[in-house]
């Protein structure tokens, strides 16, 4: 049932794909003039493409048959390339990096969790061995060279032995006053109980007023419990309070992932089949039809022979193997088109001919004129396109995505499966495959023989002796003479040629610049939407990005261009990354979330971490020589600069100056010039003083730059519940999270989770049966620390209105302003003369 659910899955998700590509087809090809409709455009594509991409990358996480799997996974890079193509354009017309569709969605019928972007799981799946193997030799190196540093939970402070005994000293007096204050009050108790009996003797001797005194008492204590009571039933019932069981894992959550992991099993054994079928059926291809489609090739080549020697009088010239040999010939076509194409070659090289000469005395005196006149019509052209129309920049995915969707037609959509019920690999569909590469292997042994045919061919019939092509010769002398020169080039980049990848592995891991990586998910960066971001821009106020978007753009710009090979190929080349913002954001948080969800090695090369080691200019090359070598070896790889205005000091203090923290600033450029679409490297700066570098070169080195913001309430309100649930604690009615949610206003996400880890000890969460939590206890721990003033964030805010896209943001809310005002005198102005 799962099998046929997941295959309806992908039928649906396909049809929806099918019908996006039509319309985004027909959209490509109209120009826009209106820059608010091809956003609404651009957004309307980003999200049904978000959707798509939600089903399709679980529809390949689920499905077990091998060969629909190698489809998925081609439309599944193709659409995620394609959201990032989207992204881009969304960025170039905007001018910013956070984008808001709250109007969209709600046209749409969407929530905003629809629009988060998923990570595949695939990206670490696949790659798990090889991750598990890494980490492995990691740890043991640390072991080895003593790095490991022991883990917290268990470390033991040592005391003195006179602070030991005042310590135990105050406890101790400590629970002999609280027995004290405890005996105390049961005296003063019973002295007022004797008190009251002496007073109310009298009464109480009466039965009938004893019973009316127990019956209120038990009669208001009984109403107040079902007040309670039905209050909590009627939250639960508007939403306004979760279930009692909501926190508990249910027996269906648990069997879902004994599911998926038999799935997974199950995925792992129909691959391992698929791959050993490849084999065998090729191998019984080769014996059971191998030599009839050698006698097949050879009698259509012969005839080819023959046909051209009838036309032309000539035999024709064998194809090299450079060129492809017979397979450029015979592509998909029979003899007769062949010969067909020869007689039609001829007439159009004759043709052509007779054109040239014609052209040529025509048109000398023409050129000149026709020149000068191409030149201004250009010129106007680019002039009106710049002012009125907008096309869409042109896709590298979108071929991608209508070669495997037109795979899907021919192959799987109308196709009958009732006969593979465990979804195994289709062995006709291995045939056709085998039998095709099978053809190219034997037509590469035919073309040998049969070029030996057509020199004998020539000998006996025209006594022709076939001249060596001098071409070949110098293409080959060509082609050598260029891989010396780029040979050569390399040769002298690379500083260790004699030493292994796992030597200079070792060597970092023991400098300390190769480092492990936190176990962080990306789905731990806790936080909320923005939901008032289209209002506040129709207002023309620019809103402080939420944690949410901030998370999104890691996943773009971060995640999912370094988990794919194909994606990082072709899709825009991000390099470089800059998280700015407070202390204690969650930044670092971010970069070690970076590596966690790609498998990704973590290179430091912070200012602090490289001070003193590799000295000198030399040692300086040699150090990212060896970074960037295994990064590229050992791929993907994030290399982190911490603190990275240090790199780009204005003016250095004179305290740094001994750690030389510049040294970097001129590699870094050049660095990036050498990275190649195929170099899984990204560069990632984190920095929480941006004001102290030097502008200029700072955003020469860093593409992207994302303003990490301090959290809004929303967030807030989310990060306080989570953390207190995640770390052991329990919220009920005594703990007010809306308060925690508002006084806290301006802290990081680090001081909450700080104060929460302070406040939920071990003897604390025992208590909490007894005596449940309350705001208080959270708010009296903050008031030792410092928020994030409103000051600092417009000061951050500001920097950022400095950078390149930020002008940009700001020139086109101004020309934009200008642009309308223009308009609306304009328009005053003919209502003014029609009025006189």
């Amino acid at each position: 049932m799962s099998n046929l659910m997941y295959n309806n899955m992908w039928h649906q998700t396909q049809e929806a794909l099918n019908s996006l590509l039509d319309k985004e087809s027909q959209k490509m090809i109209e120009p826009q003039k209106n820059k608010v409709l091809v956003f609404q455009m651009l957004a309307t594509f980003y999200i049904k493409y978000v959707q798509i991409f939600r089903n399709m990358e679980n529809v390949y996480d689920q499905i077990v048959h091998p060969q629909k799997r190698m489809l998925i996974r081609k439309i599944l890079d193709g659409v995620m390339g394609r959201i990032l193509e989207l992204k881009n354009e969304m960025v170039e017309l905007e001018m910013t990096e956070f984008h808001y569709f709250d109007d969209i969605l709600q046209d749409m019928k969407l929530s905003p969790q629809q629009l988060d972007v998923p990570i595949p799981r695939y990206f670490l799946k696949e790659r798990l061995e090889v991750i598990k193997g890494r980490e492995k030799t990691l740890a043991r190196i640390l072991d080895e060279c003593g790095l490991n540093l022991p883990d917290v939970k268990y470390a033991v402070k040592s005391i003195a032995l006179e602070e030991a005994v005042k310590m135990i000293q105050i406890a101790e007096r400590a629970r002999q006053g609280r027995l004290r204050a405890m005996f105390m009050k049961q005296i003063f108790l019973q002295e007022c109980r004797a008190r009251e009996m002496k007073l109310l003797g009298h009464k109480l001797s009466d039965t009938t007023l004893a019973a009316l005194q127990i019956q209120k008492v038990w009669r208001g204590f009984y109403q107040c419990k079902k007040t309670v009571r039905e209050r909590e039933e009627e939250m639960i019932f508007l939403g306004m309070k979760p279930p009692p069981l909501f926190n508990e894992v249910s027996d269906a959550v648990v069997q879902s992932e004994q599911v998926s992991n038999l799935r997974d099993e199950l995925q792992f054994k129909h691959e391992q089949k698929y791959q050993e079928a490849l084999v065998t059926i090729k191998e019984d291809l080769r014996l059971l039809e191998g030599s009839d489609i050698r006698e097949h090739l050879q009698d259509q080549i012969r005839q080819w022979f023959i046909e051209c020697r009838n036309l032309t009088g000539t035999f024709p010239e064998y194809p090299n193997e450079e060129e492809g040999g017979s397979a450029v010939i015979f592509s998909n076509k029979t003899p007769d088109q062949v010969i067909e194409d020869i007689i039609a070659a001829q007439e159009e090289e004759e043709k052509s001919k007779k054109k040239k000469k014609k052209e040529e005395k025509e048109n000398k005196g023409k050129k000149a004129k026709k020149e000068k006149e191409r030149k201004n019509v250009t010129k106007e052209k680019a002039a009106k396109e710049e002012d009125e129309e907008w096309k869409m920049s042109p896709s590298l995915f979108l071929q991608l995505m209508e070669e495997g969707n037109s795979l899907y037609k021919d192959m799987w959509m109308n196709k009958d499966e009732s006969w593979n019920f465990p979804q195994d690999y289709d062995p006709e569909l291995v045939k056709e495959e085998k039998r095709k590469e099978l053809e190219l292997e034997i037509r590469v042994q035919v073309d040998e023989l049969m070029r030996q045919e057509l020199k004998n061919l020539k000998l006996a019939v025209n006594r022709e002796i076939e001249p060596q092509p001098r071409l070949k010769k110098g293409k080959k002398q060509n082609k050598g003479r260029k891989g010396r020169r780029g040979k050569r080039g390399k040769k002298d980049k690379d500083l260790t040629a004699d030493r292994t990848i796992e030597s200079l592995y070792q060597e970092l891991v023991e400098e300390g610049l190769l480092i492990q990586a936190l176990k962080v998910k990306l789905s731990d960066y806790i936080g909320e939407y923005s939901y008032l971001g289209t209002t506040l821009r129709q207002v023309a106020i620019e809103p402080m990005p939420s944690l949410l978007d901030v998370r999104q753009l890691i996943t773009l710009y971060g995640i999912l261009p370094l988990g794919s090979a194909e994606v990082h190929e072709r899709a825009p080349l991000v390099k470089s990354l800059l998280l700015a913002g407070p202390p204690g954001v969650g930044k670092k948080m971010l970069v070690h979330a970076i590596c966690t969800e790609t498998g990704a090695n973590l290179f430091n090369l912070s200012s602090s971490n490289i001070a003193g080691k590799y000295p000198g200019k030399t040692g300086l090359q040699m150090m990212i020589h060896l970074v960037f070598k295994v990064a590229r070896q050992l791929q993907p790889s994030v290399v982190w600069i911490q603190d990275t205005e240090k790199t780009f000091y204005k003016k250095v203090p004179q305290a740094e100056k001994r750690n030389e923290p510049k040294r970097l600033k001129k590699y870094l450029p050049k660095l990036l010039k050498l990275l190649r679409p195929d170099d899984r490297i990204l560069i990632v700066g984190t920095t929480h003083r941006p004001f102290d570098a030097e502008l200029q070169s700072f955003c020469r080195v860093y593409q992207k730059i994302i303003l990490v913001p301090r959290p809004d309430y929303a967030s807030r309100y989310v990060l306080w519940k989570q953390i207190i649930l995640r770390n052991g604690g329990e919220v009920t009615n005594a703990l007010n999270i809306s308060c925690l949610a508002k006084v806290t206003d301006g802290f990081t996400q680090g001081q909450i989770v700080h104060v929460i880890k302070e406040v939920l000890t071990e003897r604390r969460i025992r208590h909490q049966a007894h005596k449940p939590l309350t705001a208080i206890e959270f708010i009296t721990m903050m008031t030792n620390m410092n928020p994030v003033y409103r000051e600092e964030e417009e000061s951050f805010k500001n920097w950022y209105a400095k950078t390149p896209l930020g002008r940009k943001r700001v020139l086109s809310l101004t020309v934009g302003g200008g642009k309308e005002k223009e308009k609306d005198k304009g328009k005053k102005g003919k209502k003014g003369k029609k009025k006189k």
